[in-house]
């Protein structure tokens, strides 16, 4: 539990000392102090159940069918193994796609650096050569080609993290991300799917600098949107989501979302129904392709996987 923040911070008195006091009903949240923790009840008690139900399931979500699992989720929540160690000892901390996995990647890379390259700038033995998720790169949207050959897929990227000169530039993607081998079996199928030039795009990306209800008025002016998707987007936490979730209420059009863990999805789920006065169409549930790797330092001990769960309106 080190690093854990007193659940009760802020009720009164300064915290005295580390969060190592568990509720002891659902064990999902600490204090640093007895008296913190009785402060806190008046809040806790209405969640605590729920929470306690939550925990319930952490080996279910801890469960993954990978040779690294214990250090990816056990070893990393207790602190025996940081996000970076686990990167390390398999090659791939600040390398290729997996620069921004970790707090170093992020801190040392600026958003124009997450322009296209020519691959995942790694040996076949560290890469997937073939469909993988990963968003924090716009060149892996090219693996939309290897999932859906042949299929033109154009998407929307809005979100006030995009500096303002790339503010509604479009982004063609004619070929997924490939090792650093030559021979190897990935360029060997990319040139004989895409020989040349003359296949043309398939994947579209264009950026839009700020809010989805602010921009979508230019998004729409070329296409209407078939489909939202909002990853990791903490509903909850942040009040710029409301209008957005009432104008995609208003036009109808699906939209899905993940969170870090059930908790989140619960509560954003509660924001969504204050706005829509109706339940989810997609009911919260696990997400079999959540990143596999634990959050370090959630607030919570709830298991926290980056687009653990998923739902949708």
């Amino acid at each position: 539990m080190n690093g854990m923040e007193c659940a009760g911070k802020g009720s009164g008195a300064r915290c005295g000392g580390a969060a190592t006091r568990l509720c002891a009903r659902c064990e999902a949240v600490a204090y640093c102090s007895l008296s913190h923790q009785i402060a806190h009840w008046s809040r806790h008690k209405h969640e605590c159940d729920r929470l306690q139900q939550q925990m319930k399931s952490v080996e279910v979500l801890n469960d993954f069918p990978f040779t690294f699992s214990r250090e990816a989720t056990f070893q990393v929540c207790v602190k025996q193994e940081g996000r970076c160690s686990f990167l390390s000892n398999r090659g791939l901390h600040e390398v290729g796609m997996w620069m921004h996995e970790c707090g170093c990647g992020a801190s040392s890379a600026s958003f124009d650096r997450l322009r296209l390259n020519n691959g995942w700038d790694l040996p076949s033995v560290l890469c997937p050569c073939g469909p993988e998720k990963e968003l924090l790169q716009l060149a892996v949207f090219g693996e939309l080609l290897a999932l859906f050959p042949g299929v033109h897929i154009h998407i929307e990227l809005v979100g006030p993290a995009i500096p303002p000169q790339r503010d509604g530039e479009k982004i063609h993607i004619s070929k997924y991300a490939c090792c650093n081998e030559d021979e190897c079996e990935c360029k060997i199928a990319i040139e004989n799917t895409f020989p040349g030039t003359k296949f043309g795009s398939a994947v579209t990306l264009q950026l839009w600098r700020g809010f989805y209800h602010d921009r979508c008025r230019d998004i729409v002016k070329d296409s209407f949107p078939h489909l939202i998707i909002a990853p990791n987007g903490g509903i909850a936490a942040y009040s710029s989501w409301l209008p957005s979730i009432e104008l995609i209420e208003k036009i109808g059009v699906p939209a899905v979302f993940t969170d870090y863990c059930e908790e989140a999805c619960h509560l954003a789920a509660s924001c969504i129904k204050t706005v829509s006065d109706r339940p989810l169409k997609l009911p919260v549930q696990l997400n079999p392709f959540r990143q596999p790797i634990a959050v370090e330092d959630s607030v919570l001990l709830l298991p926290c996987y980056s687009n653990c769960f998923l739902f949708g309106m």
